[in-house]
Order: structure tokens, then C-alpha cells, then sequence
């Protein structure tokens, strides 16, 4: 036999070996057929906040009873597009099979997200819906819009027929869920953008300190507020704090969004008038379960899944369908 010959028998004995390591390597729908685990990577919004480090905890204790990997990511603080994108990107790079994400701004990481797809890997949304939704796989959230409405309608009842005078304590410019849950409150109390009822409005990133000193700053302009939304609970406290030095926190109602444990508290301490809870262990779980089948057989979840909110409050209105502290402190997080 020639060298012409020899050399095509040993390229096809090297394409065989070749494709015999990528079979023991890969199973159905990407499970590992060697017994390694599925890897499933988890990207917040940061590592400090008391709600995702509740979401992160339930992902890794779904992971772990699942039999799978967990690696988790977060961006240095609420905003941080820039370290999202990074942290899809090294997921991607370490073999994760699904990624799970709260995106801090919708549109920006639209590009990473799209580049994990086309390479396999199913996305999910947590929390945080993106824009377009359709960017991702599926999406485990609160209807965050309807979270706000539902704080807006009870609010509004609590005034008892008292002329709202309001300031509002946003979010994340930009963020899908700060947008949400303001038009929300704002349907809920039967107002609109730009109502001469709205005394201010000021993004804090969902932050105390941030909340605290935009309240001051409002209330320098203005102290007849008899309104306070806040878009989470560390916001509610800081506008708390900010109502108490001016000694008017007496003819403020403020409502709030999240539902930990130190929110609830706040509820049963009379500080908050209301809170909406959210299930952030809900959702984790609900996102690792999707990941894992996926990794096993190749399945895909698909559109929104509602993890569902409930109203506490211990001043419960009719029509108003709500939980008091007890049952709150007992399904708290945090």
C-alpha cells in the first residue's frame, strides 16, 4: 500500500476517535453521559441585597436536592449592565447549560443573551421580565405591574377619601420592573404621570440611604405629603427614616414591595402601612427545576410564569384581598 493510501486510513481512524470523545461527553439534551453534573449559572442583580441573596440561596439548595451545579454571578451593584454581560459571558465559557438572570437594565443585555442562545444555552428571566420578552427562554416572576396596582389600590383605601399629596420613590432608571411597578401604583390610586397629585419623584436603586436622602431633599421643597410609594422596602424604610427627623411621619401613609421578613416587621411595627410580597424562593426553585429537565432531556420552558403576590397588612379593607403579619413572618424571606 502507498503513503496516499496509509495516510487516509489513519485521518479516518483520527475522526473516529475524534467523534467517539464528543459522544462520551454529551447526552440527551446536554446532560453530561459521563455523570457529571449540569451546570446551571445564576446571574443577579447583586450579591448583597437581601432578596437576591434569598433567590440565590433557593437556587442553590434546588441545585443541590437536583443532583446539579450551581455557579453564581452578580453585578457589583443594581445597574451594573456592564458586569451582567461579563458574567453571561464567563458562565458560557464554563459550560453552563442554563442560565438564570435578573437583569439590571432589559435592553442591555440583549446582545449576551442572544450569543448564550445560539450556542445552546437556555435562558431564563428571574424577576426581571426582558425587553423584548421574547430575548429569553421564559420568565419566573411577579407581575410586577400588578404588584404596584395592588399597593396603589390599598393605599388609596388607607387615605380614606384624603386628596393624595405624593412622592415616589422609584427604582433603577431604565429598569423594566421600577417602570412596572410605578405605573402600577399610580393605576392602583386612579392617577396619571404628571397628576399635580405627584409632589416628586426620585430614583433610588431600591437603596435606604438613597431613599432617605431623596426623601429629605423632597420634603425641603415640600412637607404636606400625606403619600409615600416606595418601589421595595429598604426605599420604604429610608423615606421612614427621612419622615420621622421632620416629626410628620404620623400623616404619611407609605406602601411598599417585597415582602422579607424585616419588611414584614416593618408592617407589624406600624411604619408600613402595607407591603406586597413577592416569592423569590419561588422563583429560584421554579427556574433550577426547568434547568435541570432541560439538562436532562432537552425540554424548554416557555413564556411567563406568574410566582404570584400577596398584600400583608394587619389593617385588612374590604375588597382588598390580603394576609396579615403572622402568615406574612411565617412565608417572609430574608
Amino acid at each position: 500500500m502507498g503513503r496516499r493510501g496509509l495516510a487516509i486510513i489513519a485521518a479516518g481512524l483520527l475522526a473516529f476517535a475524534v467523534s467517539g470523545c464528543t459522544s462520551q461527553k454529551t447526552g440527551t439534551g446536554g446532560q453530561p453521559a459521563d455523570g457529571g453534573k449540569i451546570k446551571v449559572g445564576l446571574v443577579t442583580k447583586t450579591d448583597s441585597n437581601p432578596y437576591f441573596v434569598a433567590l440565590r440561596d433557593s437556587a442553590k439548595a434546588e441545585a443541590d436536592r437536583s443532583g446539579a451545579e450551581l455557579i453564581a454571578l452578580a453585578g457589583k451593584f443594581d445597574g451594573d449592565n456592564e458586569g451582567q454581560v461579563a458574567a453571561i459571558e464567563n458562565l458560557v465559557q464554563q459550560g453552563a447549560k442554563t442560565i438564570m438572570i435578573t437583569p439590571s437594565n432589559s435592553t442591555g443585555i440583549l446582545g449576551a443573551i442572544k450569543n448564550a442562545r445560539d450556542r445552546g444555552v437556555l435562558v431564563i428571566a428571574l424577576d426581571t421580565e426582558t425587553d423584548p420578552k421574547d430575548a429569553v427562554d421564559a420568565t419566573f416572576a411577579s407581575d410586577n405591574t400588578e404588584a404596584g396596582r395592588m399597593q396603589g389600590t390599598y393605599v388609596k383605601a388607607a387615605l380614606a377619601g384624603k386628596a393624595p399629596k405624593l412622592i415616589m420613590m422609584d427604582g433603577t432608571p431604565g429598569s423594566t420592573v421600577s417602570e412596572q411597578r410605578h405605573n402600577g401604583f399610580l393605576e392602583g390610586m386612579g392617577l396619571k404621570n404628571g397628576d399635580p397629585a405627584i409632589l416628586g419623584v426620585e430614583a433610588t436603586n431600591g437603596e435606604q440611604n438613597k431613599a432617605q436622602t431623596a426623601t429629605e431633599n423632597l420634603l425641603q421643597r415640600d412637607t404636606s405629603v400625606n403619600t409615600v410609594y416606595t418601589l421595595n422596602e429598604p426605599a420604604a424604610r429610608g423615606a421612614y427614616v427621612a419622615l420621622q427627623a421632620k416629626g410628620i411621619v404620623g400623616q404619611v401613609v407609605i406602601g411598599s414591595i417585597d415582602g422579607s421578613c424585616q419588611g414584614v416587621t416593618d408592617v407589624k411595627d406600624g411604619k408600613v402601612v402595607a407591603t406586597v410580597m413577592q416569592f423569590p424562593k419561588k422563583m429560584a426553585a421554579q427556574g433550577v427545576q426547568a434547568a435541570v429537565e432541560f439538562g436532562k432531556t432537552g425540554k424548554k420552558p416557555a413564556g411567563f410564569v406568574n410566582t404570584g403576590v400577596t398584600v400583608i397588612t394587619d389593617k385588612p379593607v374590604a375588597g382588598i384581598q390580603s394576609q396579615d403579619t403572622a402568615w406574612g413572618l411565617q412565608n417572609c424571606w430574608g
